[in-house]
C-alpha cells in the first residue's frame, strides 16, 4: 500500500529532494525527475543510474514457481529468524521500522502490530499479496535509500548482506546509518566466511543432499539459484566489526547459529517430502487425464500445486501444521546448543553510535 505517512518520508534517490505528489506521479522539484504511481501497492523509487551489481533475486526464474505470492505462517527456519528479530529489536509502540531487502514482505506481515509503522524496501517487485494490501512498500536500492535522514528508529536485514560486494555492503550500511535516528538499531542475519569446526556437520548434510539428488529423491535447483549471486563479503568476525565501525555502528549483541538439526530437517527431510509430493501430483494428473501422455504436469506446475497444497494444509492448523511446529521446536536446539560458539552464520544487533563520514 502507499500511505500518507510513507509519502511524507520518501525522498528522491538521485538528489534527496522532497517529492511532490499529484494524482498519477511523484515529482522532484530539485532535479526534475518524475516517478509514476500507477501501481498503488508500492512506490517505485529506484535511482536513475543503475548499479552494475544486481542481485539474482530480480530474475523471474527464481520466482516462477510462485512460492512467494502469498504469506504462510512462520515455521522452521523462518520462525527462528522471526523469533530472534523480535528478541533483539523488541518492537515498541511508536517505532518506525524499515525492512531492508524485504523480499515478499512476509516478516513485515508477521510483525504488523498496533502503533508501529512498518516499511519494506526491495530491489525486486515480487511482493506477496498480503504485503501489497497492508504494508508500505518501496521498490528501490539499498545503497541509495529513497527516504529522509533519521526517519526510522529501527531496521532489519535478513539474508541480504551476503548478496553484496564489500564496497556495496559499506555503501548500504552507511545509508542505513543515515536513515536511522541517533541510537537507532539495525538487526542483521548473515554469515562470515570463516566457520567453526561445526561446519563439518553442515558440509556432511550438503553432501548427503547432493547424493539424494543424484538418485532422484530431491531437487536442489532452486537452492542453487538462490545462492548463485552470493559474494560473502565478510571474511570473519573481526572483519564484521571493522565494517560496522566504518559505517558508524557498534555491535551491541551477537548470537551464532549453526543449523545442524535445522539443516537436516529443511535440506533433507522436507526436500525429500516436497519432491515426493510433486511426483505424486504428476502421477495424479496423468490418471485424471485417463490416457498416458496427456494431462502430464510439468515439474514447475507440479511444484506450484505441491506448494499450494502445503500452504493450504498449514493454514488449517491441522496435522501438517503441528508436525512442522514440532520440527521448528527441534530446530531451536541448534541455538541452545551452539549459540555461544563462534561460527559463520550469526544474528547481530548493531547500534548507531555516530554519523558515517561518507553520509
Amino acid at each position: 500500500m502507499i500511505s500518507e505517512a510513507l509519502r511524507s518520508l520518501v525522498r528522491c534517490p538521485d538528489c534527496q529532494g522532497r517529492l511532490q505528489a499529484s494524482s498519477s506521479e511523484l515529482m522532484c522539484p530539485k532535479c526534475g525527475r518524475h516517478y509514476p504511481t500507477t501501481d498503488h501497492s508500492f512506490l517505485d523509487l529506484r535511482p536513475s543510474s543503475r548499479f552494475d551489481e544486481i542481485t539474482k533475486y530480480l530474475d523471474e526464474e527464481l520466482h516462477e514457481d510462485e512460492r512467494y505470492e502469498t504469506v504462510s505462517l512462520p515455521l522452521l527456519s523462518t520462525a527462528i529468524r522471526n523469533d530472534m528479530l523480535n528478541k533483539f529489536l523488541d518492537f515498541e509502540a511508536g517505532d518506525r521500522v524499515l525492512d531492508l531487502g524485504c523480499g515478499s514482505g512476509r516478516f513485515l506481515v508477521w510483525n504488523t502490530l498496533p502503533g508501529i509503522h512498518l516499511v519494506g524496501i526491495d530491489v525486486s517487485p515480487h511482493f506477496a499479496l498480503e504485503a501489497r494490501n497492508n504494508i508500505d512498500l518501496l521498490l528501490g536500492d539499498l545503497r541509495r535509500l529513497p527516504v529522509e535522514d533519521g526517519a526510522f528508529s529501527k531496521s532489519y536485514s535478513l539474508d541480504v548482506l551476503e548478496h553484496l560486494s564489500r564496497d556495496d555492503l559499506l555503501s548500504m550500511l552507511r545509508e542505513v546509518n543515515r536513515v536511522l535516528k541517533p541510537g537507532g538499531r539495525l538487526f542483521v542475519y548473515s554469515h562470515v566466511r570463516h566457520n567453526s569446526i561445526l561446519a563439518i556437520g553442515l558440509r556432511a548434510i550438503n553432501l548427503l543432499a547432493l547424493g539424494l539428488e543424484a538418485i532422484g529423491l530431491l531437487d536442489l535447483t532452486h537452492e542453487r539459484l538462490r545462492k548463485s549471486d552470493h559474494h560473502n563479503p565478510l571474511a570473519n568476525l573481526d572483519d564484521l566489526h571493522s565494517f560496522v565501525t566504518a559505517a558508524g555502528f557498534s555491535v551491541r549483541r551477537i548470537r551464532y547459529y549453526t543449523p545442524l538439526i535445522g539443516g537436516f530437517i529443511e535440506n533433507i527431510l522436507l526436500r525429500v517430502a516436497e519432491h515426493a509430493l510433486s511426483n505424486r501430483i504428476k502421477v495424479r494428473k496423468v490418471i485424471e487425464a485417463g490416457e498416458p501422455g496427456k494431462g502430464q504436469a510439468s515439474p514447475l506446475n507440479s511444484m506450484q500445486i505441491a506448494r499450494a497444497d502445503a500452504k493450504r494444509w498449514i493454514a488449517k492448523r491441522g496435522v501438517v501444521y503441528l508436525v512442522l511446529r514440532c520440527m521448528t521446536w527441534f530446530m531451536k536446539i541448534d541455538l541452545w546448543l551452539f549459540g555461544r560458539i563462534k561460527s559463520g552464520p550469526f544474528f547481530a544487533l548493531l547500534e548507531k553510535t555516530s554519523t558515517s563520514s561518507s553520509t
